[in-house]
């Protein structure tokens, strides 16, 4: 099948007005030489395990790109490097177990990115997301995250949606500074507040994520006064003279003990 700018179109897809469709094909890997001025490319639905470095290079014009629903560990890195007018991107329902540094590097005019139902997605790198400023639509929900930096956030100006729930999250102490700045940042309508809950620790578990306040966090930011010093410090030599005069207790007993020892078998000679 032919596109309708003249070139290929991969076997299996179907190609129109710069839409290549290679969606629910069975597909084990992705299909090589596609029309090169492709803007949609929809590879979602097939078993891809794994996507060959430089594929995207000679796209320049592609807007969409969408891999949901497939078998993806990882992605090479420098994937987006030359996918400068990339706004849409769909990853979600894959085996993705990290976002590192600067995977989407260069891909500055991303819009849109879904990385939800990656059931084994632990981490997200601090700098995973830097420089997407136009970015206004994040969703990070259903993946196995306890823990997400407020680093990898705060550097998109532009975010309005973020999708968090369905996450294992433990409500910790190095949670606090990523949800006060979401209450400042994040409506509560364009989040999704009620799907979001602690897993942990046990005495917050099953709380949701935003009901947490800066009372929640209370415990975070004891400090000790200097009555509180005295006393430790008191506590400590009490604790230490106890110590001396217990040696020595013991000191004398077993002298004692063994001069009775010694005076019995002398007895019996």
């Amino acid at each position: 099948m032919h596109s309708d700018a003249g070139t290929s179109c991969p076997v299996l897809c179907t190609c129109h007005n710069q839409v290549v469709d290679c969606s629910s094909q069975r597909l084990f890997s992705v299909p090589p030489d596609l029309p090169m001025d492709t803007r949609n490319l929809s590879l979602a639905h097939n078993r891809i395990s794994a996507v060959p470095p430089g594929y995207l290079t000679c796209y320049m014009e592609l807007r969409v790109l969408d891999l949901r629903n497939n078998s993806l560990m990882e992605l090479p890195p420098g994937l987006f490097l030359h996918a400068k007018r990339l706004a849409h991107l769909d990853l979600s329902y894959n085996n993705l177990s990290h976002v590192p540094a600067d995977m989407f590097r260069e891909a500055h005019g991303l819009v849109h990115i879904d990385l939800s139902h990656n059931p084994w997605l632990r981490r997200v790198h601090p700098q995973a997301f830097q420089g997407l400023v136009q970015l206004r639509d994040l969703d990070l929900s259903y993946g196995g995250l306890a823990f997400l930096s407020l680093e990898a956030l705060e550097g998109l100006p532009g975010l309005v949606t973020l999708q968090i729930g369905g996450n294992p999250w433990v409500c910790g102490c190095t949670m606090e500074p990523l949800l006060k700045w979401l209450r400042n940042r994040i409506q509560r309508c364009t989040a999704d507040s009620q799907l979001a809950e602690c897993r942990g620790p046990p005495e917050v578990e099953g709380a949701p994520l935003f009901s947490l306040t800066e009372e929640s966090f209370k415990a975070c930011h004891l400090t000790l006064t200097l009555d509180d010093y005295l006393f430790i410090a008191f506590v400590g030599f009490v604790v230490s003279i106890a110590s001396v005069v217990t040696n020595f207790l013991l000191g004398i007993t077993a002298n004692c003990c063994h001069r009775w020892s010694k005076a019995s078998e002398e007895e019996e000679i």
